[in-house]
């Protein structure tokens, strides 16, 4: 289009010609700016496309752009006044909130729009078929003596040299930040040398492929070439598996809100969209995903 104004201005007057160019990218801009753009979680990248593809076919005239990147990644968009939603696996911190406020002068509001288990993943011929917090501690955790599927009682076939690979998140990542908190705790970091993977899908993929590998992700992200691990989240409990009704009754030790967050109460288009998604429809989506509705 823009090449077809040049050639109308070889035949024009210089006025006419910018005033042509000027309306043509004040065009372009207003239609960038109408689109809602979504940012964040990988661990949700999947269901907010999948809102986002369903929602433009019964509203044509609504353009919404989501992209992944990670928790931090969005929080950051968000406080930058970039993006209208921003997708978390994670709370937004109290610095996170104060930025935000300073840089926009809108206070983050924070929705829950579903909840995830977040699942132990090893190579589908492990026999392996728990694991405690204790011991995932001990894998992931700096200062751990974990190393060998042999300290868990454990001979996996294909792996010969017997060592865990351990298959962890970006530090960008909520989930990342997730799992510190609820597995090794908020005072204790990860161990050095783990295969930092930048998305959800990512990590499944690689323990899928590696015989003798461990990692963690959402549910969701589950293949028949994975096995997802019970989890025994006291010394004097029973394994429990990440199912969605296990997560929704609270009996999966590592389960955690999925979060939207926008700057101040959304409005217009913004709100309608979160509406929905929070509709029956909305959660049929979640559901349909393998993550865990709101009702």
């Amino acid at each position: 289009m823009l090449r077809k104004l040049n050639l109308f201005c070889l035949g024009s007057s210089a006025a006419l010609c910018a005033l042509l160019i000027l309306s043509f990218a004040g065009c372009g801009s207003s239609s960038s700016s109408s689109a809602i753009q979504v940012s964040g979680s990988d661990t949700m990248v999947n269901v907010a496309q999948k809102w986002a593809e369903v929602y433009m076919e019964t509203n044509p005239d609504i353009q919404i752009q989501v992209a992944g990147g990670g928790s931090g990644l969005g929080i950051a968009s968000l406080i930058d006044g970039d993006i209208q939603m921003a997708n978390a696996s994670r709370k937004m911190k109290d610095e996170e909130l104060k930025l935000a406020q300073e840089n926009t002068g809108k206070e983050p509001q924070e929705f829950v729009v579903g909840r995830d288990a977040l699942a132990i993943y090893v190579h589908k011929d492990n026999p392996l078929e728990e694991i405690t917090l204790a011991q995932l501690a001990d894998i992931y955790g700096n200062g751990g003596k974990t190393t060998t599927w042999t300290q868990l009682g454990n001979k996996v076939a294909g792996c010969a040299s017997d060592e865990i690979v351990r298959v962890s998140r970006q530090s960008s990542s909520g989930t990342y930040v997730y799992f510190r908190e609820a597995v090794l705790g908020k005072e204790r970091d990860y161990k050095q040398g783990s295969l930092d993977q930048s998305g959800s899908k990512d990590v499944v993929d690689l323990v899928a492929k590696t015989p003798c590998a461990i990692g963690y992700s959402g549910m969701g992200y589950a293949t028949d070439q994975v096995k997802m691990l019970k989890v025994v989240g006291t010394p004097d409990s029973e394994g429990i598996a990440p199912t969605v009704e296990n997560a929704k009754n609270g009996s999966y030790p590592i389960a955690r809100p999925l979060l939207i967050y926008t700057l101040g109460q959304p409005e217009g288009k913004t709100k309608i969209y979160l509406d929905w998604i929070m509709s029956d429809d909305g959660q049929k989506i979640v559901s349909d995903l393998g993550y865990v509705p709101l009702k």
